[in-house]
This record gives structure tokens, C-alpha cells and sequence, in this order.
């Protein structure tokens, strides 16, 4: 884990929002690089302390990136598992809006 991974940026002192923001990029970086485990590695930094990430958008779609990077690794069940997740939090979001049907289309492949 890198020093200030697990930091509060500034406008956390008045919103909570942008912990672990870094670690959520740098897992996408990785993903975009090919690097499944270094990505998963990242995304599960963020789903290990919700207390940190509070209602900031990133602690919901770290499962749906979680699960990606799990899928791209060929660990279809654990994958699986990420992305039930992620519909399950977003269950009551509006049916339009594009990442949500991106990940049900790509969880119906797995």
C-alpha cells in the first residue's frame, strides 16, 4: 500500500468524498495496462475500508471494476460474484443510465 493511500483529501473535511480515489485510478490504470491482479489488487483497496469511502460514488463502482478485473483473469465465478454486488447496489438507479446497462450486458456474458 502506498504512504498516503488511506489519506483524507481536503474536501473531505466538509463532503467525504476522495478517499482512496488514487488507489481507484491507479486500478483502472493497471486494468487499461493489462494488469488484471494489480487492478483487482486496487479495487479491493477500496472495498476494504468503506468507512474511508462513505457514500463517494467510487465504493459502488469499485465492485463493478472489481469484477471486470476478476473477468479478465478468467475468474468467472469470483467475477460474478463483483458484479451482483454492484447490481445490487444500483438496483434502484434509473435503467438508462450507461454504465449501469453496460455492466448488466457484460454480466450476462460471464
Amino acid at each position: 500500500m502506498l504512504p498516503y493511500d488511506l489519506a483524507m483529501p481536503g474536501t473531505a473535511f466538509f463532503a467525504k468524498f476522495g478517499g482512496l480515489y488514487p488507489a481507484y485510478v491507479r486500478g483502472q490504470a493497471y486494468q487499461e495496462a493489462g494488469r488484471g491482479r494489480e487492478a483487482a489488487a486496487e479495487f479491493q483497496k477500496v472495498l476494504d475500508h468503506p468507512g474511508i469511502v462513505l457514500a463517494d460514488p467510487i465504493g459502488a463502482l469499485a465492485h463493478l471494476q472489481l469484477g471486470r478485473a476478476l473477468a479478465s483473469l478468467g475468474e468467472t465465478e469470483k467475477a460474478r460474484s463483483a458484479y451482483q454486488d454492484f447490481l445490487t447496489l444500483w438496483k434502484a438507479a434509473d435503467t438508462d443510465i450507461p454504465i449501469l446497462k453496460q455492466a448488466s450486458a457484460e454480466y450476462t456474458t460471464l
